[in-house]
């Protein structure tokens, strides 16, 4: 490779601008001065061979032989088929890479963007997978824009392959490309795929990969369907349009209706579902509010025996009680004043199909009495009727509280808890299933971009930065409503940042805080004004100005030393191993800097069998 520089620019004026750029020819970027650097990145790998754990910064790792690898790949695909394991292995790559850009988001969020995006390939290598050499990239988050080629040296996953199986026609490189996949899509917000070009299974000398976003791809039918965890999941591009998405729920109304993620917490709730899916047996589903409960409960009907039949929703915290009954049995002409024609009710709408109950824990203990007899017997009379009339309905309820608690306080029914509760699913809040995050963002990006006929490249780096380490108190629909709410709000042709898509009140008065490299403190907020088209402004200030006394100016330094290192020992639980590693210190050097500045045995007991936070 040449190392002829770029006549142009260099490659670190570049990255400070709008994007990183590298051409075939160009020096790898891997000897900049800005971090996060190799040897930054090697610091955060711990072992604690004492009590039997590997650390990656909070991260259990595992190190195990790469031949029981093998024979775990070559058992997967003899038991499962080659399609199916290539799928699990896919997507467990992808749940790494995630895992690793959370890691380099959170460690350096004021790193160099190459560099930070190269983090990912030392990763990669220091992990044991992979050696990996850029060829050219092109970075571009303000524009949305990535382009990538890169080598593979020294694959484990092809070692082990060719073992087992030879030189054949394929790539055989599957959780090396999740994994890029996953990386890089953390990173930009929007989904990234990457394509083995060649590799050394088919007979090349080295793997080529080639990573694009999904847009630029075209059709990505064949490389999304590695990533979905079930058959229900399938691509759904749209009349031909590519959608960064794994879902096939058809939108209704123009609302995002797909089943989006890749995260473990998910693909364990999709695999509940489809286990489910066949029989006649009552789901309930479980989980906070605005996690997709309703979402799920249609899949589970579309993916059923009953799809061809009717599926009927009810509120049921959006019904008055005296109305309750009526709603879900129906009414005669003349049961009351008012009812001048017989209605049919919920129950009899959903005959042969699905009834979804949401929000059951929201009913009265006299309606749970009539809704549990319906359950029982099979069969209903609408309200001021004289016929008892059969009905065949799957029943599936809904609820964010705890209904075991409301039983035990008296406010639900027992019995009706236990027929309901026949096999709960539970539905995991968004923000323990962050891997899922960009793609959602990226799912919502084009579905409300087509709804309300926009045209945006994206999201900016700090809006991911944002979005990624938000709570998201209101889950999936919460972070639905920012990304329509940044689509209409942004300009025409350009990216969503941050003010288009939160209020005030989300980000709070303290706004968004990182330290640069110069060991400033800079602060992000919007202006004073409530127009979300306004740019961001930025505070600035010197470390020392932040952290004086403001009417003395001046610092105590032991104090503040001392402050810090017990700020870290309570975070580590009294945890000195642990606490030294938050603070780039050994166990010895912790400890003497306490007795330095407390006096000697001031030292706090170490709780040495306690892992690191």
């Amino acid at each position: 490779m040449s190392t002829t520089a770029p006549s142009r620019v260099s490659l670190a004026e570049v990255s400070r601008t709008t994007g990183a750029l590298m051409r075939p020819g160009d020096p790898p970027p891997l000897n900049a001065r800005e971090q996060p650097q190799l040897s930054d990145i090697t610091e955060c790998l711990f072992f604690a061979p004492g009590d039997g754990r590997i650390w990656l910064k909070d991260q259990r790792m595992v190190l195990m032989h790469s031949a029981s690898m093998g024979t775990l790949r070559r058992e997967l695909i003899e038991t499962l088929g080659l399609e199916r394991a290539r799928g699990l292995l896919t997507r467990a790559g992808y749940e790494s890479g995630a895992r690793d850009a959370t890691l380099v988001r959170e460690r350096w969020p004021d790193g160099d963007m190459v560099q930070v995006f190269m983090a990912g390939t030392r990763l990669h290598a220091l992990e044991g997978v992979v050696k990996v050499e850029p060829v050219a990239f092109e970075i571009d988050p303000e524009r949305g824009h990535y382009f990538g080629e890169f080598l593979w040296h020294h694959a484990s996953e092809d070692d082990e392959h060719i073992a087992s199986y030879g030189v054949g026609t394929e790539p055989a490189c599957w959780m090396q490309l999740g994994y890029a996949m996953g990386y890089v899509t953390g990173m930009m917000g929007r989904l990234v795929v990457f394509r083995e070009v060649e590799c050394r299974s088919m007979g090349a000398s080295l793997c080529r990969v080639i990573g694009k976003t999904a847009e630029a791809w075209g059709d990505i039918s064949d490389d999304l369907r590695y990533l979905n965890a079930q058959a229900f999941l399938a691509t759904d591009t749209h009349g031909g349009a590519p959608r960064a998405v794994l879902g096939s729920a058809a939108l209704a109304d123009g609302h995002a209706s797909d089943m989006v993620g890749v995260s473990s917490a998910f693909k364990a709730a999709c695999h509940m579902l489809s286990r489910v899916a066949p029989t006649k047996a009552t789901v309930l589903f479980t989980g906070e509010s605005g996690v997709g409960k309703e979402m799920f409960a249609s899949t589970l009907h579309r993916i059923s025996p009953r799809a061809a039949k009717p599926f009927v929703a009810i509120n049921c915290a959006a019904i008055p009680d005296n109305l309750v009954e009526s709603e879900l049995f129906g009414v005669e002409r003349g049961a009351f004043t008012g009812a001048s024609q017989s209605r049919p009710g919920r129950f009899e709408r959903a005959d042969g199909g699905t009834l979804f109950l949401d929000e059951i824990g929201t009913l009265s203990l006299v309606s749970q009495g009539k809704l549990l007899r319906a359950l029982q017997q099979g069969e209903i009379e609408r309200v001021g009727g004289t016929r008892t009339l059969q009905v065949d309905v799957r029943v599936i309820a809904a609820t964010n509280v705890d209904l075991r608690a409301e039983v035990q306080a008296g406010r639900f029914r027992e019995d009706l808890f236990y027929r309901l509760d026949v096999y709960p699913i539970h539905l995991p809040p968004l923000r323990n299933r962050r891997e899922d995050i960009p793609l959602l963002m990226s799912h919502f990006l084009h579905v409300y971009a087509r709804s309300h006929g926009r045209q945006l490249l994206g999201y900016t780096p700090r809006a991911v930065k944002a979005l990624m380490g938000y709570g998201f108190p209101g889950n999936i629909r919460e972070l639905q409503n920012m990304v329509e709410r940044g689509v209409i709000s942004a300009d025409e042709g350009s990216v969503i940042d941050l003010p288009h898509m939160l209020r005030k009140e989300q980000i709070g008065d303290g706004g968004w805080f990182s330290l640069s490299a110069a060991g400033a403190l800079a602060a992000e907020h919007l202006q004073e004004d409530d127009d979300d088209d306004k740019a961001p402004t930025a505070e600035a200030g010197s470390l020392f100005e932040r952290l004086a006394d403001p009417v003395s100016q001046t610092l105590d330094l032991a104090q503040l030393e001392r402050a810090l290192m017990d700020d870290a020992v309570s975070r580590a639980g009294g945890n000195l191993s642990a606490a030294a590693r938050m603070l780039g210190l050994s166990r010895a050097q912790l400890a003497y800097r306490l007795k330095s500045v407390a006096g000697a045995g001031a030292v706090p007991t170490a709780n040495t069998e306690q892992a690191p936070r």
